[in-house]
């Protein structure tokens, strides 16, 4: 028996409730369009600033471009004024989004000293005007994704999830660290379960979940009604479908050859430099090309080398040399 779902959010039903999450910086349209090829219920776009949405700025367009190839599309929206959360979800809505998620689970010091991002869980009163302005701002439906709490004084995402459910959010993902544990300890997806039982609406556990028994312990320690995974796809846009297969029981799913991955790789750093410029593309992609090299044997002096090469011909020659000894292709 399948161990998951479809989820129904709203007018919208996710297939399978296997989730990217949302990474900025990381969660592009090129890197969400491969994550979907290979099987996602539902990708989110990186965190975008509502400030930024309405101001219409080159980059909050960028992280708001979206591919049919995605759709049902979730695009992701930071913000610490209930006006300007509204209006920037009215402008998403109008771009195409199916479903407008708040963030109010990112720990990072810039977005919180901006009152933004998790710090909204320390000012329950404000995040509740928040998914209020938002949920009526839009026809589409708008869903939640938080952490535990501030710290473990303050675990208050049950009462959030309360807050939420009553004023209109359609789903809680839930990550299981406070905000001051930034990325730091074990995820604690245990604690999730508390939020599942606060709730009637579908909840989504999330952090450290990078492998195919970690969804399965994940779902079955929270109770939750499906998985989002972040970190886990650094350099493995393919694991999400390979959970969506084992928590289906449709088999397992290899990883692809040497030669697809290598393929990928070439697809990903093209599309980046269309979206972005070639020399910004360039830049953002030599972490991704990281992620998909690391663990290879050589791979760690090849990114000392392929870190400081500024032509895009010359990194798409490195990477060819450098998988050459695994290519099917190349033996055959």
């Amino acid at each position: 028996m399948s161990l998951v779902k479809p989820i129904h959010v709203g007018p919208v039903t996710i297939d399978a409730p296997v989730i990217l999450a949302p990474m900025t910086g990381v969660t592009d349209l090129p890197f969400r369009k491969i994550v979907k090829r290979y099987g996602a219920g539902l990708t989110v776009s990186e965190m975008i600033a509502s400030q930024a949405m309405i101001r219409e700025t080159r980059q909050s367009l960028q992280k708001a471009a979206w591919d049919p190839s995605e759709e049902p599309v979730s695009l992701q929206l930071a913000g610490c004024t209930p006006t300007e959360m509204a209006e920037a979800a009215r402008l998403n809505e109008q771009r195409g989004a199916a479903i407008i998620d708040i963030n109010m689970g990112c720990p990072v010091k810039k977005v919180v000293n901006g009152d933004a991002g998790s710090a909204l869980m320390r000012d329950l009163p404000l995040a509740a005007s928040i998914l209020d302005a938002t949920v009526k701002a839009v026809k589409v439906p708008v869903t939640l994704k938080m952490r535990m709490g501030w710290d473990h004084s303050s675990l208050n995402a049950p009462e959030l999830a309360r807050i939420a459910e009553d004023l209109g959010i359609r789903m809680i993902t839930v990550h299981g660290r406070t905000r001051c544990q930034m990325y730091k300890g074990d995820a604690d997806w245990a604690f999730v379960r508390s939020v599942k039982q606060a709730t009637s609406l579908p909840v989504i556990v999330n952090g450290d979940i990078c492998s195919l028994v970690d969804a399965r312990t994940a779902l079955e320690q929270s109770g939750a009604d499906g998985v989002m995974i972040g970190r886990g796809a650094y350099g493995k846009p393919w694991l999400l479908g390979q959970v969506m297969s084992d928590l289906a029981h449709d088999g397992h799913r290899p990883d692809p050859s040497m030669d697809e991955q290598l393929d990928l790789i070439l697809e990903q750093y093209d599309a980046m430099q269309s979206l972005y410029g070639v020399q910004t593309g360039v830049n953002l992609a030599r972490k991704h090309i990281g992620w998909y090299t690391k663990g290879l044997p050589g791979s760690a002096e090849f990114r000392n080398k392929v870190n400081f090469v500024d032509d895009p011909k010359v990194v798409i020659g490195m990477l060819q040399d450098f998988y050459s000894p695994w290519l099917a292709k190349s033996a055959a």
